[in-house]
């Protein structure tokens, strides 16, 4: 009951610090990219996660919302907002810039999943999966979200041009 408590505390305090990251990128332009950065990851990190989830690879065993399989907190709000601050660290970057800054977010991100996976009962690996498998897709979406928002901004200045 102990652990159980302690780590709620921890998802709890992660809860915290992720709305309080959130509300600083509030405050850097240009917001609506961030907003379309937030749920776009948002959208695939919940479509990865409910397939890893239900395929039987990663389980939650404790969650803020009950009711859900996936974990919301990493979900919709952590993972999304560290992808913001990664492509505000990126937004004028060059491709070899990119991917190495890329990895110093994705890394990070890994080993504190690993962390957790191994000193708390917040996440389960299943069915070989492991922190490497989870670096990818970390640094997968990453990329892919930046490489969204990209074209994003293309479509937009060639439609200010237009008119």
């Amino acid at each position: 009951m102990r652990k159980r408590k302690r780590d709620e505390n921890i998802l709890r305090i992660l809860c915290i610090i992720g709305i309080g990251a959130f509300f600083n990128l509030l405050r850097k332009p240009p917001l609506k990219d961030w907003l379309i950065i937030f749920l776009v990851k948002s959208y695939i990190a919940s479509i990865l996660d409910n397939l890893l989830v239900k395929k039987g690879y990663l389980v939650y065993p404790i969650k803020l919302i009950k009711t859900f399989d996936v974990s919301v907190l990493f979900s919709y709000l952590l993972f999304p907002v560290t992808c913001i601050y990664f492509n505000q660290v990126t937004k004028n970057s060059s491709i070899i810039g990119i991917l190495i800054k890329c990895l110093f977010f994705s890394l990070p991100s890994a080993l504190a999943e690993y962390w957790i996976e191994r000193k708390t009962n917040l996440i389960r690996y299943k069915k070989n999966w492991n922190s490497t498998y989870s670096f990818l897709s970390i640094a997968g979406t990453f990329l892919f979200v930046r490489f969204v928002i990209v074209l994003v901004r293309k479509a937009a200045n060639k439609q200010a041009e237009e008119a």
